[in-house]
């Protein structure tokens, strides 16, 4: 009780201290050293004996008021994909300036309404983000929308030559240096309200194992499916999305990436999910920089592995493979991180 005195006054409830025991190296074993059964059961004699003072009791209601519900962020979350379909169609129907018009205000209003939705709701982050995170995510969206058709431009000897394409819902709709997808960006910007349900689902779900669980051990085998089956959801409306809008496996696993990543933010491991973000967007930048390389006399070998797999599978295999191995890595990790108690104090 004098160690975790802190801990226990600013608790509003047990499984708070249960979390917070974990986090200090507090496993089953200890507790039974100290007669009770498990952690949770230790938390629960150390909430009742610790008084609390009138502070604690001030700060609960403003952290109710901190986590606005379903009704103030579910119109939020939706904002990315009202502006990508708003600006898809503007470039889908308009002509010349208009259409530059629409591509730019589409890009700076999908920035903003990912901002918005990221604030708020059950993608937000209270522990702060890592400054470079927000890069890595532009970077790799970037990608998505127009990495394939410059590695193909590249590797046909361009990006200089060749017409200039935009490709749209409905096909082609302008000329660029070379080809620009906006379906794989309308589809993940769709994907975050999904994203951030799936989020409070699996937040709401593991609070309830963490309050049925008699042992860290147990918490630890419900939440592990829990946590499979969310991004399980997840991956499934997302490729509902795509089979509307267009299908391309790399936005597939850039959206497990994302989400995987955003959960591991949520819950206290934000500076995981910023490494994992970066290493993904600079493999993409590598692979690009390999085959401009190899243009190098005696350096073609370098750019070898990134010609022969988009031999066999096209542009969109590389971002499938980089950000499809980086979400396995995550989630690998996650099972592990997003299993403790402590992660959903």
């Amino acid at each position: 009780m004098h160690r975790h005195r802190e801990l226990c006054e600013r608790a509003v409830d047990p499984l708070e201290i249960a979390a917070g025991l974990e986090t200090h190296g507090v496993t089953d074993r200890t507790a039974a050293r100290f007669r009770h059964r498990d952690v949770f059961s230790l938390a629960e004699e150390l909430y009742a004996r610790v008084p609390r003072g009138e502070a604690t009791v001030s700060r609960t209601p403003a952290d109710r008021a901190d986590r606005p519900g379903p009704a103030s962020w579910a119109l939020t979350v939706c904002a990315p994909g009202a502006v990508a379909a708003l600006a898809t169609l503007g470039l889908a129907l308009g002509t010349g300036g208009l259409r530059l018009a629409a591509g730019a205000i589409g890009v700076v209003g999908l920035f903003a309404g990912l901002v918005v939705a990221v604030r708020r709701g059950p993608l937000r982050v209270t522990a702060g983000t890592p400054t470079a995170a927000p890069l890595w995510t532009l970077g790799l969206l970037a990608y998505a929308a127009a990495g394939d058709g410059l590695l193909d431009q590249v590797l046909r000897g361009g990006p200089d030559t060749g017409p200039v394409v935009v490709t749209a819902l409905d096909g082609p709709v302008a000329a660029a240096d070379w080809a620009f997808d906006t379906a794989p960006l309308l589809a993940l910007a769709l994907s975050v309200a999904p994203a951030a349900w799936c989020a409070h689902l699996f937040a709401v779900r593991a609070r309830h194992r963490l309050a049925a669980s008699r042992g860290l051990a147990d918490f630890a085998a419900g939440a592990r499916p829990l946590l499979l089956g969310t991004v399980a959801l997840h991956l499934a409306l997302l490729a509902g999305l795509l089979a509307l809008t267009g299908f391309h496996p790399g936005a597939l696993a850039l959206g497990a990436l994302l989400l995987i990543a955003r959960l591991l933010a949520v819950h206290g491991f934000a500076e995981t999910a910023a490494r994992a973000l970066g290493a993904a967007c600079a493999a993409e930048l590598l692979a690009l920089a390999s085959v401009l390389a190899a243009r190098l006399p005696g350096l073609d070998v370098i750019g070898a592995p990134v010609r022969e797999l988009v031999r066999l599978g096209g542009p969109a295999a590389l971002p499938a493979l980089v950000c499809g191995c980086a979400a396995l890595a995550l989630l690998t990790h996650a099972t592990e991180a997003l299993s403790r108690a402590s992660a959903h104090a």
